[in-house]
């Protein structure tokens, strides 16, 4: 591991540890900025990224800390008795939701490379058990460049605004098609590039903690997952999702984003919610 990959890691594990334990949010309104209702917010911003109502009722307390960019459960289909992997599962929020779909005969599992997210959502799962009566979800501490997962044993890939995160993309698409058996299919959202970021933007740690300074061009993603030997590449963009996410004034890092973006830009301009879905020949 290089000295950049490792800097890289360490300051992403930073920032989200203190998401997990301040409620500190950098990548969406975990705690609003400007007052109002914290869970409030996270909810408006989960129904503008695609989830629908009946996704969100009933999560645990401090499930959903708004750090979403699109609805991967929903992209995923999934069905009962599937196993379902989610990479950066941080508080438990899509495998809360993806444990109700695959019911008492599926299993989900969660990885994190953060201790203070994965003892989130740990604490979570006893309630999550108590409103539902399945004892189908589980967390596991680790990187999604080096998974704790079995070589052919997921059906579903699942991951939300996590990928761009990465400083080694190809090794976790190259991880993706290990872990998934024949036939088994990937569902992600996350952030990608339109066209390149300006340097002021790049050189910003909260826009690399907050999901956007990692990002990668669309055609760089087809080609990673294409490379890892995956089959079926589906991308599709959503300006929208995007556009309400980093241009909410919960956060003000995305105010400083905007400061050194060109005049007049928005946000999808240079960035959108990229829906990702590819399968294992």
């Amino acid at each position: 591991m290089s000295k950049d990959t490792h800097v890289i890691r360490e300051t992403v594990r930073q920032g989200y540890a203190a998401i997990a334990t301040a409620g500190s949010s950098c990548c969406g309104p975990a705690t609003s900025c400007c007052g109002g209702n914290a869970a409030d917010d996270a909810k408006a911003l989960a129904s503008a990224v695609g989830y629908a109502d009946e996704d969100l009722q009933d999560l645990p307390d401090g499930a959903n800390m708004g750090l979403s960019c699109g609805n991967p459960t929903a992209l995923a289909a999934l069905k009962p008795g599937e196993v379902v992997l989610d990479l950066g599962s941080g508080g438990g929020f899509d495998v809360f939701i993806a444990g109700r779909k695959v019911g008492a005969d599926g299993r989900v599992i969660g990885v994190d490379m953060t201790p203070e997210m994965l003892a989130k959502a740990r604490r979570n799962t006893a309630a999550y058990q108590a409103s539902t009566g399945f004892d189908n979800v589980e967390f596991r501490l680790g990187e999604i460049e080096h998974l704790p997962v079995e070589t052919g044993t997921v059906d579903v890939i699942i991951s939300n605004c996590v990928l761009n995160l990465s400083p080694d993309k190809p090794q976790v698409w190259r991880e993706i098609a290990r872990v998934l058996k024949p036939g088994g299919r990937v569902a992600v959202s996350d952030i990608a590039l339109v066209q390149p970021l300006p340097d002021a933007v790049l050189r910003m740690v909260e826009a690399l903690v907050g999901c956007v300074s990692g990002a990668v061009l669309i055609d760089d993603t087809r080609r990673m997952a294409e490379e890892a030997g995956l089959a079926g590449i589906a991308l599709e963009r959503n300006d929208a999702s995007v556009d309400a996410m980093l241009g909410s004034v919960l956060d003000p890092m995305y105010n400083q984003i905007m400061q050194h973006l060109p005049a007049n830009a928005k946000p999808s301009d240079f960035i959108t919610s990229l829906a990702v879905g590819a399968v294992k020949p």
